[in-house]
C-alpha cells in the first residue's frame, strides 16, 4: 500500500544466515515469505547456506524452485557467522535489510514491528529480546558480554546481539564489514554509530531453541571471542582506524558529513 504521500512502499530483502538448520529453515523461509508479501510487493527471501553438513542445502534449494522470491547462496565452506552475514548483506538488492538467525529463536512475521518503525530519519531499527529464552547459564554470560561491549565501545544500545534487524541497504554504502566470526555484530553497530547513522529500538519475542544448539557456548569458544573484543576494541575504540575511511565513503554516496 502507498504511503500518505501517495508514495510506493519501500522494498525489503529478507535474510537468513544457516548452518546445519534443516529443522527449522523451510518454517522461516515461509512465514517470512508470508510477511514480506504483505509489507510490500517488492520483495526477495534470501538464504545463506555456511557450508551445513545437514540436509539444509537441498530444503533450501527446493524452496528456491518453489517460491519465486526465494534465492539460495551457498558456501562450499563454513565461513563462520559473520562470513554468512556478510555474504547476506552483498546479496540483498532492495532498498530496506532485514535478516535474523535460521534457528527460529526469533519470529521473522515481527519484522513488521520494525518495519513500522522505519520512519524517514531512521536508518537501523534494533530488535532488543523481551525476555531470554535461554539456559540460565547463557543469559547471565549475555548479560556480562552486552555490559563490557558496551562500556567498552561506548555503545547506548539496550541489545548489542540482537539479531533481529532492520536496516536502510545505503548504510553500505558507507560501512564496510570486515569480520567472520560472530563480532561482526559489535563491529556492525560500533561502526553504524560512528558514522552517525540513527538507530530506533523495538522489543521482539526470544524462544527457546527447538532444533540444534548453540555453537557459541563453550568455554574455547567464549576465549577467543574475548580475545577478537579485545583487538576490535583496539582497532575501533583506541585507534579508531575506521572513522577516516567511513568519512569519505559517505562524502562520495552524497550521505552528508558524519561525525
Amino acid at each position: 500500500m502507498p504511503d500518505a504521500a501517495g508514495r510506493p512502499p519501500a522494498s525489503l530483502s529478507v535474510f537468513f544466515p544457516a548452518l546445519n538448520d534443516s529443522g527449522t529453515i523451510a518454517s522461516m523461509v515461509i512465514r517470512a515469505v508470508q510477511t514480506a508479501s504483505e509489507l510490500t510487493p517488492d520483495y526477495e527471501v534470501i538464504v545463506v547456506n555456511d557450508g551445513s553438513a545437514d540436509a539444509t542445502p537441498d530444503i533450501i534449494d527446493e524452496l528456491a524452485r518453489t517460491y519465486s522470491h526465494v534465492r539460495a547462496v551457498h558456501h562450499p565452506r563454513n565461513r563462520g557467522y559473520g562470513g554468512a552475514l556478510q555474504t547476506g548483506f552483498r546479496s540483498a538488492t532492495k532498498d530496506l535489510i532485514f535478516y535474523t538467525d535460521g534457528d527460529a529463536q526469533y519470529d521473522p512475521a515481527e519484522v513488521a514491528v520494525l518495519w513500522a518503525q522505519m520512519r524517514p530519519g531512521v536508518d537501523l531499527v534494533n530488535g532488543y529480546k523481551i525476555s531470554r529464552s535461554d539456559p540460565w547459564h547463557r543469559i547471565v554470560i549475555g548479560r556480562v558480554y552486552h555490559h563490557v561491549v558496551c562500556t567498552l565501545f561506548n555503545l547506548t544500545l539496550r541489545d548489542v546481539d540482537c539479531d533481529f534487524r532492520l536496516m536502510r541497504r545505503r548504510i553500505f554504502d558507507v560501512v564496510q564489514l570486515e569480520k567472520n566470526s560472530g563480532v561482526i555484530c559489535l563491529e556492525m553497530m560500533k561502526k553504524f554509530q560512528d558514522a552517525g547513522f540513527r538507530v530506533a529500538e523495538h522489543p521482539v519475542h526470544h524462544y527457546h531453541r527447538a532444533y540444534g544448539k548453540s555453537l557459541f557456548f563453550n568455554f574455547p569458544r567464549i576465549y577467543h571471542t574475548a580475545i577478537d573484543v579485545m583487538k576490535l576494541w583496539w582497532r575501533l575504540a583506541i585507534r579508531r582506524e575506521h572513522m577516516k575511511a567511513q568519512q569519505m565513503r559517505a562524502a562520495a554516496a552524497g550521505l552528508g558529513k558524519r561525525p
